[in-house]
């Protein structure tokens, strides 16, 4: 029994050890330039303009449940006009990077475990070896960074959309005055809420694209090792964000000092 309670505390740890030293390996790649930028572009297409209506529908539907949502409560404090200042603050810091970071993942987390999970399967990326090509360069790497690069902005337009969303539920449904209601937004949402989410992404979007191409490269033989890698990566990833996100919030707290 002592044995069988070992090994998956054990495969985690070496899991754990793999995927980071996949990630250091693929972030000193980026650093020396050793991706084409042709696939950059590619893996920017694919991650950000192809994800757009995911993030649009997901930021608009948050913003408009949330602002009917709280409403009810500042109502009966009478304190109406404080609804979107709450809505603001919410995506800018912790709903905005976690929801689309959790869409990204089970959209192209998905995508990204099954394409290197089917390379691995038919022995493309044994072939690159032979090539003298590190699979890390060819694959990893133009990934990581499109990551980087897309899910920040994709961040940012999810609670721009949400913003925008929500004042149309406060305005037109509620009947709350537009004026009052920018104004707090613009007087409680400070750089520091948007920095916390835009950091955020950015942790989210290594642990993302690293996860996907650890669980793609190192896949079981057949279908069945594909689809299992994939749903392993979007699982993977969704907790590892969800569990990061504390940590990551309690440092930032700390770090984004409030000057009030």
């Amino acid at each position: 029994m002592g044995r069988s309670a070992d090994n998956p505390l054990k495969e985690a740890l070496a899991d754990l050890g793999s995927v980071t030293v996949l990630f250091l390996e693929a972030v000193r790649s980026i650093a020396a330039k050793r991706f084409r930028f042709r696939d950059l572009v590619e893996q920017i297409h694919f991650i950000g303009v192809k994800s757009q209506s995911v993030v649009l529908l997901t930021g608009a539907f948050t913003g408009m449940v949330m602002c009917a949502q709280f409403y009810i409560q500042f109502h009966k404090v009478k304190m109406d006009s404080a609804v979107m200042s709450v809505v603001s603050v919410a995506m800018a810091r912790e709903l905005g990077a976690v929801l689309t970071s959790l869409m990204i993942a089970g959209r192209v987390g998905a995508a990204m475990a099954a394409q290197l999970g089917t390379m691995k399967v038919t022995e493309q990326i044994d072939a690159l070896r032979t090539l003298a090509t590190s699979p890390v360069d060819y694959l990893v790497s133009p990934r990581l960074l499109a990551m980087f690069i897309s899910l920040p902005l994709l961040t940012a337009e999810a609670i721009a959309i949400s913003l925008v969303s929500g004042m149309v539920v406060a305005v037109f449904l509620l009947g709350l005055d537009p004026v009052f209601l920018w104004s707090n937004v613009t007087f409680y949402t400070w750089s520091t809420d948007i920095w916390m989410g835009l950091i955020k992404a950015f942790i989210f979007a290594g642990i993302i694209a690293t996860i996907a191409c650890h669980k793609g490269m190192h896949c079981g033989q057949g279908a069945e090792g594909v689809g299992k890698a994939t749903t392993e990566a979007v699982v993977a990833a969704s907790i590892t964000i969800l569990v990061s996100n504390f940590f990551v919030t309690l440092v930032l707290n700390k770090l984004l000092i409030y000057q009030g």
